[in-house]
């Protein structure tokens, strides 16, 4: 009997150690950073088919609204050929790169104005209360303004120059980006300021080392509202005040293609806006987004 006792009872201890060692074997693995690289094949289904198929599609409507004679006027839309050739036409030119880097640049040396304006204003808005409630209901109605409406005031009062370019993408992204920033500041749990505190982060330390990190999705989400405002800024600017003498970059190219009826430049010049947007957020903002929540445990790796 007595031995029968004693095997009863060691059944339960060993089940519980195995279903503990099995439990903290579990949490291991979860806690484990997944290095492997993920599979060509499955990147290309998973990343780059989506899209692919999806321009497909939009080729293949375009090209049947056409061939089926639901639009038969070529002035009002142009066959994808008819744009492919203008395409080649401006690449064997030489000109294609130009128009873009024109743009480009001056969107991105804006951003960048826009971002060192931006953010020490922003954390003046959220961090002292006076600023806030004298300025911070300006910044909201700044955002809500339209950029187009910049564009007039700054050609009077700067010219038609690149500085009028550059007030114009300043008015349009500096309060996307300091509004961002502040709704992130504000959604920072009391705990890690008054942790921060006590562990001697105060001021400026407490700034750069507590407020900023636990703010960043906030800002990040501010950033890129702040150069869709930028871009769109830019381009507002450079379809109203197009002059010879600032170069010809996407939103001139536009307004000359509507000067001259020509719709196959006109989409010309809609696609590079749409492919320069669509490239700054993969290779910038995309990367940026995913660091982001991997360092708070918020992406994983399938």
């Amino acid at each position: 009997m007595a031995s029968t006792e004693t095997k009863t009872d060691a059944v339960p201890v060993a089940r519980d150690t195995h279903d503990l060692s099995g439990l903290e074997a579990g949490l291991d693995a979860l806690e484990t950073t997944q290095t492997g690289r993920t599979p060509f094949r499955q990147t290309f289904v998973q990343k780059i088919l989506p899209p692919i198929i999806a321009i497909a599609l939009v080729l293949v409507v375009w090209q049947a609204l056409i061939s089926f004679k639901v639009v038969t006027d070529p002035s009002k839309l142009p066959s994808p050929g008819a744009v492919w050739d203008q395409i080649e036409q401006a690449w064997l030119e030489g000109k294609l790169l130009g128009y873009i880097w024109t743009s480009v640049s001056r969107g991105l040396a804006g951003f960048v104005l826009a971002l060192a304006i931006g953010t020490p204003l922003g954390l003046l808005v959220a961090r002292v209360k006076f600023i806030r409630a004298a300025i911070g209901p300006i910044l909201s109605g700044l955002q809500s303004l339209p950029s187009v409406a910049w564009v007039p005031p700054a050609v009077i009062w700067l010219g038609l120059n690149n500085s009028m370019m550059y007030a114009v993408i300043l008015l349009g992204a500096v309060p996307s980006i300091a509004n961002g920033l502040v709704s992130g500041i504000d959604q920072v749990p009391p705990l890690y300021l008054r942790a921060g505190r006590t562990m001697g982060a105060t001021g400026l330390r407490g700034t750069w080392h507590v407020v900023m990190p636990a703010a960043l999705p906030g800002y990040l989400a501010g950033l890129k509202q702040g150069w869709a405002f930028s871009w769109r800024s830019l381009m507002a600017a450079e379809i109203i005040a197009s002059f010879p003498d600032l170069g010809v970059g996407l939103g001139q190219l536009l307004e000359n293609g509507r000067n001259n009826s020509d719709m196959a430049t006109v989409f010309l010049a809609i696609l590079l806006i749409l492919f320069v947007g669509i490239a700054i957020d993969l290779l910038i903002f995309s990367p940026l987004e995913r660091w982001v929540l991997r360092s708070r445990g918020l992406l994983v790796k399938s």
